[in-house]
């Protein structure tokens, strides 16, 4: 979806999901959309949900961002769920009546499990968790596909330098982040540089 403002997080999804509301079978109340790396011969390590709530899911809707969405929404022909959104500043005062169940920042998780799922706790709000999930995959597969990709890289340092080297103090400091010239954002930059730090040098099996 087209917006100049993704701190608006309405506007922060797919634009086919803001129809999704309506399509929702009659009766329901609660919904769960998860996370995971579908495919892959590597492990992963999880990285970039806590990032993503402090930056996004501390703010609360405003009535301002209903506005503006709205006019966003209905210029692509799509239904816009205005109701749902004043109804959740009413009741919940703008913030996501969401519950996000992940495994720990930083750990190391087989492809194809789960690793993150997002259900909301106001049966109320079940069309939620489907529409924030584009923001959720957004924040997560990027940091966690750097941090895969430095572990593995670490790791075959680390192996070289046990051939090669009296020991391998030198480790921290021979895997070097060039990501400020290739990042495709300024605001991708923190969450590429962060995962330098979150690799764990576990050994490849």
């Amino acid at each position: 979806m087209y917006t100049s403002n993704l701190n608006n997080l309405i506007l922060n999804s797919d634009s086919y999901k803001t129809s999704h509301w309506v399509q929702y079978p009659s009766g329901s109340e609660y919904l769960s959309s998860y996370i995971e790396a579908r495919k892959g011969d590597y492990d992963v390590v999880f990285f970039g949900l806590q990032a993503f709530i402090k930056e996004y899911l501390s703010t609360p809707i405003t009535h301002q961002d209903i506005d503006e969405a709205e006019k966003v929404v209905k210029a692509h022909g799509l239904t816009f769920n205005r109701a749902g959104w004043e109804h959740l500043i009413e009741k919940h005062n703008g913030y996501l009546p969401l519950r996000i169940q992940a495994v720990p920042e930083g750990s190391i998780a087989p492809a194809s499990n789960v690793v993150c799922q997002v259900i909301n706790t106001d049966p109320e709000f079940y069309w939620l968790p489907s529409y924030i999930e584009t923001a959720l995959l957004r924040a997560i597969w990027y940091p966690s596909t750097v941090a895969s990709v430095s572990r593995y890289c670490k790791e075959i340092i680390r192996q070289a330098l046990e051939k090669s080297a009296d020991n391998t103090e030198s480790l921290p400091f021979r895997l070097h982040d060039f990501g400020a010239r290739c990042v495709e954002s300024g605001r991708r930059l923190p969450l590429a540089a962060w995962r330098i730090w979150s690799t764990l040098l576990v050994p490849i099996q």
